[in-house]
């Protein structure tokens, strides 16, 4: 009997075939519940938020006193305000700041006398040196997407979110089965003829570093009948097979007619050297593959196709690593004492690579979990200017970064919402988001360092959102305002309104909790200020800013104001009272240069989906 290959098929087009053979068999995840300080290089198996926020509660940044800031305005140099002991309150790092108390001065900037008095010679504002309730993390975030490698940093956000445990993905397990008459366990002094059997540990490493794990099966004689035995026991025991020689064509090689007669052979022979004698397969839904018995060879099988069968399974593209320079897309300030490492987010925006650095201070483990690369700014660097080449050092794989769809501008939960969405799809694309307010998302497509902005930019004089600022910013065109969706503004106040707040005009009542300068909101407040005739001066708390929706509403939970402007999906998670101010447009602008962008165009797919739309009823307060 001849013995001959089927196929001298393409690499890429084997492995197109037998990927898109497993998707069509069923080749699918399964998951588990385990303890999130264990979960460190696991893969999600749905999106988690978090159950509290971080920090839980204010808290001093710094070790000095906690005083009630409008007890120290008066001071200066000449006239410096002396605070008895009842005025202020020793604290350290990290302790809870009092009831009464809204700021901290640093334990260095007090003079202490000898009846227990303290000397301030600055005033001191309120918040100052306090890390609010919500600083790093707000109950209701989406701290890790679906399908996403939890990272030693994603780790400490779940626990720092409170959640204890966390739904991940099993890992696949493949069963490896050597073959040969002439094969024997590792020995000191093997005989002649004897081969030994090393294989197995290779690839159980490799299949460890892919992300799976493995059973190594006792030697099978090159007889048929076991093999064959040996191969169904596997299949029914583990999620993937590989079977270590007997792939080629010729006496003893029965692997391919072994899959034959169990499942389908979709391969056998591959264009490639090393590594030809290839056989690939499946029983029902578990991958089966014929690895050749050379080392080199089936090395090669290992990662040109094993890898991409797990990464499938995790819902991952595939993959390969390199390093980068980039485009700084923002301005870094650093100072002459220190060398920074400066957290960024990369994206690939028409043939640049943009790096954008990430907003965060030490204590906030969510500016690590977003970050793509790290850039070094050196000591004797006062800064380094937006637009100049920089070098990056990633954290993050190097085709992940140029799959990204940077998306900036006004924040809403919908762009997590969306960006997990794509990760379910699988499609290998990702979404960074960075929330700088609506103007930021107009300035982000004038300097091209971003694909889309989100933008809800209301025109005082029309009372129309978006268009006329994009006519006034972009008069030569290069950009498209895309649809998004409506959704409901108004005033998020403490459950069971205790202040009676009716209206915008009633902030005046209590402490309020602004949004940041330049986004949509704040314009919007800004507005709303100059309808109701009222004075900035006179609203207690209108300089505190925070740069998200679901900031405001943790603020106004946890007590730190008593009402703020945001949309109603926030106001919902917190199960704050709301009071509706007025319906708005939620819009997207689009660089002309990225609308044949294939990430671009799965956005909007995703906007039109049933499945978002089911997420928006969810939230509540949308409509598209």
């Amino acid at each position: 009997m001849k013995h001959k290959f089927l196929d001298n098929m393409p690499l890429i087009e084997a492995r197109d075939k037998f990927l898109s053979l497993l998707r069509e068999n069923g080749f699918i995840y399964k998951t588990e519940i385990i303890p999130s300080s264990l979960s460190f290089g696991r893969v999600t198996g749905k999106a988690i938020y978090a159950k509290i926020c971080s920090p839980h509660y204010n808290a001093s940044s710094m070790d000095g006193i906690a005083v009630f800031s409008e007890d120290t305005f008066s001071a200066s140099e000449r006239e410096p305000v002396i605070l008895f002991p009842d005025k202020f309150t020793p604290v350290d790092t990290g302790d809870p700041v009092p009831d009464g108390k809204d700021s901290v001065i640093m334990i260095e900037d007090v003079i202490f006398s000898e009846d227990g008095s303290a000397k301030i010679y600055a005033p001191s504002k309120p918040f100052m040196n306090v890390r609010q309730i919500g600083e790093d993390i707000c109950m209701g975030d989406m701290l890790v997407p679906s399908f996403t490698e939890i990272t030693p940093t994603f780790a400490g956000a779940l626990l720092a979110g409170g959640n204890i445990n966390v739904e991940v993905l099993k890992k696949p397990r493949f069963g490896i089965i050597p073959t040969g008459d002439e094969i024997v366990s590792p020995r000191e002094n093997p005989e002649k003829g004897e081969i030994l059997e090393f294989n197995s540990t290779v690839f159980s490493s490799m299949l460890s570093s892919f992300g799976a794990e493995s059973i190594i099966y006792p030697i099978v004689p090159d007889k048929k009948e076991l093999i064959t035995a040996a191969v169904e026991k596997a299949v029914n025991e583990c999620d993937g097979v590989l079977i270590l020689a007997g792939s080629s064509a010729g006496r003893d090689d029965y692997t391919k007619d072994i899959i034959d007669t169990l499942g389908t052979v979709l391969v056998h022979g591959i264009a490639v050297k090393p590594g030809k004698p290839a056989v690939l397969g499946a029983v029902g839904n578990v991958p089966v593959i014929g690895l050749p018995g050379y080392p080199v060879s089936a090395i090669v099988i290992m990662n040109e196709i094993v890898r991409d069968v797990i990464n499938l399974y995790y819902n991952k593209g595939i993959r390969r690593q390199e390093t980068v320079k980039a485009t700084l897309g923002r301005r870094v300030v650093s100072s002459l004492k220190y060398e920074e490492f400066i957290r960024v987010t990369l994206g690939k925006v028409g043939e640049n690579l943009v790096a954008v650095p990430i907003s965060g201070g030490a204590g906030v483990i969510t500016s690590f979990t977003k970050a793509d690369g790290i850039l070094r700014v050196p000591q004797n660097l006062e800064g380094i200017e937006s637009g100049q080449e920089v070098q990056i050092e990633l954290i993050k794989n190097v085709n992940d970064i140029e799959n990204s769809l940077i998306v900036t501008g006004s924040h809403d939960p919908i762009i997590d919402e969306i960006a997990d969405i794509m990760k379910i799809k699988g499609c290998g694309f990702t979404l960074t988001s960075s929330h700088v307010g609506s103007m930021g998302a107009v300035t982000a497509l004038r300097t091209k360092t971003a694909h889309m902005g989100a933008i809800h930019l209301l025109d005082e004089e029309t009372g129309e959102y978006n268009e006329s600022y994009i006519n006034k910013y972009f008069p030569g065109g290069g950009v498209k305002r895309i649809q998004g969706v409506k959704r409901v503004q108004g005033l998020m106040v403490q459950k069971g309104n205790p202040l009676g707040i009716k209206d915008f005009s009633d902030i005046v009542k209590g402490r309020y909790i602004n949004r940041q300068g330049g986004s949509g909101t704040r314009i919007l407040c800004e507005y709303l200020v100059k309808k109701y005739s009222l004075d900035k001066e006179q609203i207690k708390g209108y300089y505190n800013e925070e740069f998200t929706h679901t900031a405001v509403a943790a603020g106004i939970k946890n007590g730190n104001a008593d009402m703020g402007l945001g949309i109603y999906s926030a106001a919902k998670m917190y199960d704050l009272d709301f009071i509706p101010v007025c319906d708005e447009e939620y819009d997207f602008l689009v660089s002309e240069d990225a609308l044949d962008n294939e990430s671009v165009k799965l956005f909007f797919r995703i906007l039109q989906s049933d499945e978002f739309k089911c997420r928006l009823e969810a939230l509540g307060g949308y409509s598209i």
